[in-house]
């Protein structure tokens, strides 16, 4: 009787796993294991908001194996030591896994190659797993990843994905494999009171209605904040719960601009993944460094933390980002604009706080989209900026998602809401809402001669596409 092991990542499914089928298909059983790896808890990338998802994510999956026949494996420990020990207890001969883009994944892949050798089990890294399209799967000539976009779209296109597999129908354990309990969400404290239900079933649910429905007015839908039309799938492709690949496959059947618009934004993702593969470094370094001299107001960094700084969509989307671990793609852009060109507080900082919240807290997405705002990552106008009352106007007309999230704001006319400052007497102060930290001008000038600009920065609106979907 053969023996694999499944090793799950960020693969958390069972639709669509080259993992677990290549497991399936080489051994008559399969260790289908997670590791709660205790390095990620050291650097606190489990933050409380993911810790709870990945609960709901490992209960759906072992509900989803007990309905083949088998079950969740779940260990907690060093992944290289608690995979080398399920393999000499089960004598398994074989191991898969995902393939990573991080630093931390390569060192992780390092450390199984090794332990598993030692045991007699051979490691398989399976590509395109995480990713719709694998990291260096198209390449510029003499070049190991593209950093421009465009032309990496071109190539991911003419590439094309994939085509998704099935769910097994059956998945078989060796006998006497012991497991540690499962996670709950219940026990986690700090979450964010709106956090989404996680797992496999929840995300294809979304996934589905969201193409039979709401797609069709993504292209020109997306950029709206007050109608909430982007597809809220981030997390589930984050922790793997959904294939990107298979996403693609669904959203281009579909077809149509929204569908197209969709899957550009898929492709977006696989693009900051493909620049971390092979620069991990821009995890925390400068991809394109401008030698800022960055500021460090504590109290600024704290009112842009609280959705306190005084300008409406800016304070909307942090306030939003508090109360649900997620935010508008928007409201990203405009939030860590705001704190890196108006502010000009270091990127790092605010990625640093969006992935202590956010639960979609991919390190890809996330490092390498506030380099791109910051001016430091790939974007090839380092210097736009983005005039958050301009912004507000445009992708929030009516107010509606400031008044959403900016209660205190309410009950003020369209036309005042976005720059709520120009009220006087006791309307402005019965608002208790506080006035701008900066003015946008005063910004201007700060960012300009900080970064030695020998002409004035570029206005932008925010209509270049980024990976949030």
């Amino acid at each position: 009787m053969t023996v694999s092991v499944a090793l799950f990542t960020a693969d958390l499914r069972l639709h669509d796993n080259p993992v677990l089928h290549a497991a399936l298909h080489e051994a008559d059983t399969v260790v289908p294991l997670f590791v709660r790896d205790r390095a990620i808890h050291r650097t606190g990338f489990d933050a409380p908001n993911r810790r709870a998802f990945l609960a709901d994510c490992l209960a759906d999956l072992d509900a989803g194996l007990r309905r083949r026949g088998g079950r969740l494996v779940v260990r907690e420990g060093e992944v290289a030591a608690a995979a080398r020990a399920v393999a000499v207890a089960t004598g398994a001969r074989s191991l898969h896994i995902a393939a990573g883009v991080s630093g931390y994944a390569a060192h992780r892949e390092h450390r199984l190659r090794t332990a598993l050798a030692e045991a007699g089990c051979t490691l398989h890294v399976h590509d395109a797993v995480v990713t719709a399209l694998a990291p260096g799967a198209v390449v510029p000539a003499g070049r190991d990843h593209y950093a421009v976009f465009t032309p990496y779209f071109r190539r991911w296109q003419e590439a094309g994905v994939r085509g998704p597999l099935p769910a097994p129908r059956a998945v078989r354990l060796p006998d006497g494999v012991a497991s540690d309990p499962l996670p709950e969400r219940a026990a986690v404290s700090g979450t964010s009171p709106g956090l989404a239900e996680g797992g496999e079933s929840a995300g294809r649910g979304l996934l589905s209605s969201w193409l039979r429905g709401p797609l069709a007015d993504y292209a020109t839908g997306h950029d709206d904040l007050a109608a909430d039309a982007t597809s809220r799938l981030s997390p589930y492709f984050h922790f793997g719960c959904l294939s990107a690949a298979e996403a693609v496959d669904r959203a281009g059947r579909r077809g149509g601009a929204g569908g197209d618009a969709f899957v550009r934004q898929l492709a977006w993702r696989d693009f900051h993944h493909q620049v971390l593969a092979a620069r991990p470094d821009a995890a925390r370094d400068d991809y394109r460094p401008r030698n800022d001299r960055w500021r460090s107001d504590e109290d600024e960094i704290t009112a842009w933390r609280t959705g306190r700084t005084g300008y409406p969509v800016v304070d909307a989307a942090m306030r939003q980002l508090a109360h649900e671990g997620w935010m508008h793609n928007r409201g990203r852009m405009l939030a860590a604009s705001f704190l890196t060109k108006t502010l000009y507080v270091d990127w790092r900082v605010g990625a640093r706080h969006f992935l202590d919240l956010l639960v979609d807290g991919d390190l890809a997405n996330n490092q390498l989209n506030w380099q791109w705002m910051a001016g430091t990552g790939t974007d090839t106008r380092p210097n736009r900026l983005l005039n958050p009352v301009v912004q507000g106007r445009r992708l929030d007309p009516r107010g509606g998602y400031v008044r959403r999230w900016v209660p205190e704001l309410a009950e003020l006319a369209d036309s005042e809401i976005h720059e709520p400052w120009k009220l006087t007497g006791p309307r402005r102060e019965a608002l208790g809402y506080p006035a701008p930290l900066v003015g946008l001008m005063e910004a201007r000038a700060r960012f300009e001669h900080a970064r030695g600009l020998d002409r004035p920065a570029v206005p932008a609106d925010s209509r270049d596409s980024e990976s949030y979907t």
